[in-house]
């Protein structure tokens, strides 16, 4: 029940970060998706369930915030969630002797696809259907970026993000014994 209520607020923070500080830091043309990082590796480390339900409050925050159709982000986060915590469940089940939850490598492949595919499902149902069709342009000043930006800052979420897990257990541990 703690880990849930952390994630939570840890899922609050990320969204007020994101919506509220970043727009107002000028040098930057686009600003990492601080809930992309956090529902995934939320579904990454605690499975799909709890990944699914990350996923539809990051989904509610950003409908709420944003106009347009209601759920269309929802849908996403919550299939983001489903797909990270089947990633967790088969790719740490075939590389158990390979991958550690120390190595980076694979939350950061997870965040560089997930970012991919977050910023496509934006330009093909906000764009693309209202028939603009530069993509160039939409990749270059937009996707390439944002992809940047996010894997570079799962790098700094991920390791806080492990530790606090990690003490979150060993309080689950200490209180059980």
């Amino acid at each position: 029940m703690r880990k849930l209520l952390i994630n939570l607020v840890m899922l609050i923070l990320a969204f007020t970060i994101q919506i509220c500080v970043f727009p107002q830091i000028a040098f930057l043309s686009s600003a990492p998706n601080l809930l992309l990082i956090v529902v995934f590796m939320c579904s990454f480390i605690e499975g799909r369930e709890r990944g699914m339900f990350y996923g539809l409050v990051a989904g509610l925050f950003m409908d709420l915030f944003y106009s347009g159709p209601f759920g269309f982000y929802t849908l996403f986060f919550i299939n983001l969630g489903y797909v990270s915590g089947i990633c967790n469940k088969y790719f740490n089940g075939i590389f158990t002797r390979y991958y550690y939850e120390d190595y980076i490598t694979l939350p950061l492949l997870l965040s560089l696809a997930s970012d991919l595919i977050y910023n496509l499902y934006i330009y093909v149902f906000r764009f693309l259907i209202r028939n603009r069709l530069n993509f160039g342009h939409y990749l270059v000043s937009i996707i390439i970026p944002e992809i940047i930006f996010t894997t570079v800052t799962t790098l700094v979420v991920y390791r806080f993000f492990l530790f606090i897990n990690r003490k979150l257990k060993e309080w689950e541990q200490r209180r059980d014994s």
